[in-house]
């Protein structure tokens, strides 16, 4: 025999002020709401409407540099901490909390190319068009001391870019090779190449921390076994990849930014078709980044915008963008996931939150509490047309919504030449290309 219980806790029913409203208890039987989806509908109408009128991403602008901003770097330790290089070859480490420069160091004559923070976070490294690479402490000078670097590398050619290993004392640059060095010598440990093409961009993977990848001019991503000492595989694209970044979260993930307006999410495992190609953009993408979680990720493009894209979805579910911002050239997402960075060409650095409308501050109990239920009903009825298009809808300057609306008639144009190719041809002449594979001319091993 069965018996139920009603069972009440008092603490549940305790009110958090004297102002607070009663609880009752309440029966779920939907039965005994026949209106109850309706009425969810219409919340959750509300609750989209309240998110697109509270979406205000942008936060503040750190101005201070004379050249446009070409390079940043996080701290390992610090979350308010942030490092930016300029092309007039100027340092700077700024505090987020305070929004101001606590220090500025002239590194070097022309660009600063690239730059990370050591892995314990004491020191950073830098390299710059002087054919330097310098290692400076984190910390400012002591009153007297000199600006000057713990150690100096001078090289036979320009260095591009630099990243740190992630738990050695151990870097990579990269220029006409990649370089692998220890912090201890002023010769590289080891130096690899494959391929005759200038080098743009290296990184450690921050999960299988032997393994890096580096993208060169002539449209490869190559990958490289730092125990092995040899290259593994590369892959060779349509057009150039300017840089590349490993999801934190997933060891063998990349994502890929590439000159054809396109992003590229590949398994370093299976090169010859990406898992993801991710198209909004309507030109070069520069940069791109990973949120510590790993399900999505943040891009700048020549186009004057930055982009947040899931990992798992073609299109972007966010666009930023001010009148002043030019061609945006670095951008980084904080360690806490709630910021984005970027630093563009006309001198600035700008602080975005990653959440349109998340608000900023202290949450009470019950305002996180109808945050996620409205979160919830916003899930739950995200595919109706009505929520689905007040969701997605974004104002975007002319120049990107004309390029865009051009771009579209340029694919269907494209699409229908090969219809028509194939129905006049004979039949299995003209195979179909599946989207991720058009974009691939081979894979190396």
């Amino acid at each position: 025999m069965r018996v139920k219980v009603l069972s009440r806790n008092p603490d549940d029913y305790v009110r958090e002020t004297k102002l607070d409203l009663q609880r009752v208890p309440r029966n779920y039987d939907p039965a005994l709401h026949p209106f109850e989806v309706a009425r969810e509908y219409t919340r959750a109408l509300n609750a989209t409407k309240l998110e697109r009128v509270f979406a205000k991403p942008f936060l503040s602008s750190l101005d201070g540099h004379r050249d446009g901003v070409n390079c940043m770097a996080k701290h390992p330790k610090s979350l308010s901490t942030v490092l930016s290089g300029a092309c007039d070859g100027e340092v700077k480490i700024w505090n987020l909390t305070k929004r101001q420069c606590i220090r500025t160091i002239q590194a070097h004559e022309g660009f600063v190319r690239g730059m990370c923070a050591r892995f314990c976070g004491t020191s950073f490294f830098t390299v710059g068009d002087d054919k330097t690479v310098k290692q400076w402490k984190m910390e400012s000078p002591e009153y007297g001391e000199e600006e000057e670097p713990i150690h100096t590398i001078l090289g036979k050619t320009v260095y591009t870019g630099i990243d740190h290993h992630w738990k050695e004392p151990v870097f990579a640059t990269c220029g006409h090779q990649v370089d692998i060095w220890d912090e201890q010598r002023t010769s590289p440990k080891c130096s690899l190449t494959w391929g005759f093409d200038s080098i743009s961009s290296v990184k450690f993977n921050p999960i299988e921390t032997y393994l890096l990848g580096s993208c060169a001019s002539d449209r490869n991503i190559v990958l490289y076994d730092m125990r092995k000492s040899t290259p593994l595989k590369k892959v060779i694209l349509n057009m150039r990849t300017n840089t590349l970044c490993w999801n934190p979260m997933e060891a063998f993930i990349f994502t890929a930014a590439n000159e054809d307006y396109n992003l590229y999410t590949f398994d370093m495992r299976f090169l010859e078709s990406p898992v993801m190609v991710h198209m909004d953009h309507v030109s070069a993408v520069l940069d791109v980044d990973y949120s510590p979680t790993g399900k999505e990720f943040v891009s700048a493009s020549f186009d004057k915008s930055i982009r947040i894209f899931p990992v798992d979805k073609g299109h972007s579910r966010e666009v930023y963008h001010t009148k002043r911002m030019q061609h945006v050239i670095t951008v980084k997402w904080t360690s806490d996931n709630r910021y984005i960075l970027c630093g563009s060409d006309e001198m600035n650095i700008r602080l975005w939150k990653a959440n349109a409308s998340e608000k900023l501050g202290v949450l009470a109990p019950r305002e996180r509490a109808a945050m996620n239920y409205n979160q919830k009903l916003k899930e739950k009825f995200q595919f109706h047309p009505q929520i689905r298009r007040i969701a997605q809808h974004r104002h975007l300057p002319k120049s990107i919504y004309c390029q865009i609306k051009e771009q579209r008639i340029m694919r269907e144009a494209r699409r229908r030449k090969e219809l028509n190719r194939r129905k006049h041809s004979k039949p299995g002449s003209v195979p179909f290309v599946p989207e991720r594979k058009k974009h691939i001319v081979a894979v190396v091993k």
